[in-house]
């Protein structure tokens, strides 16, 4: 009797272990996640790439096919630290970009300021576009100081200030309109 006890406490445990991992599975899927960012210098200027995975939760995905246009905010700072004073800013990018659906057509659309529109069937080819940030102009090799350290950081959002009204509310008393990336911070030399 007691084997057999002891036999349904190892799967009890087992079973209790599976729930709790595939429970931290699902909320680590759901998120901004920025998977590479770099500058990089191509004729005398420093361009910005970035690599960001934007997973969307099920309301998010819902609004967006009942005809809600999710706006999401890139920001990239690079900052000089000083030891006497703030950090000093030398160069700042932002980015606004909108993600919708034709529901006539049945296809994503990702457009947006220094974006190219792009429309897609399928909603991963659209929140890949979304997440992509390539060769952005950020600053010239003569404005930085070779002998200097610099300190870069990317962040991605959805900007719920741009969702109607009535959506405003329920993204302030709930949590199921959040969507934030944990920003990129790195040292960047010239």
């Amino acid at each position: 009797m007691m084997g057999s006890i002891m036999h349904c406490w190892k799967k009890c445990k087992l079973w209790l272990l599976l729930l709790v991992f595939s429970g931290s599975a699902m909320a680590a899927s759901e998120g901004i996640l920025i998977k590479s960012a770099e500058l990089r210098m191509v004729d005398d200027v420093y361009y910005l790439h970035a690599q960001m995975l934007v997973t969307p939760n099920p309301t998010l995905e819902e609004a967006l096919r009942k005809g809600v246009s999710l706006y999401f905010m890139t920001e990239f700072w690079l900052k000089r630290p000083r030891w006497y004073w703030l950090n000093e800013d030398v160069a700042h990018y932002t980015r606004v970009s909108r993600l919708s659906y034709n529901a006539l057509l049945r296809q994503y659309v990702v457009s947006g300021v220094n974006i190219h529109a792009r429309s897609t069937d399928k909603l991963d080819d659209a929140l890949t576009a979304l997440g992509e940030v390539n060769a952005v102009p950020i600053v010239t090799r003569n404005e930085l100081n070779p002998h200097e350290t610099y300190q870069a950081r990317l962040s991605m959002r959805l900007d719920t200030t741009q969702l109607p009204k009535p959506l405003q509310i329920n993204a302030i008393a709930s949590g199921k309109w959040d969507l934030e990336a944990t920003p990129m911070v790195w040292t960047f030399k010239p």
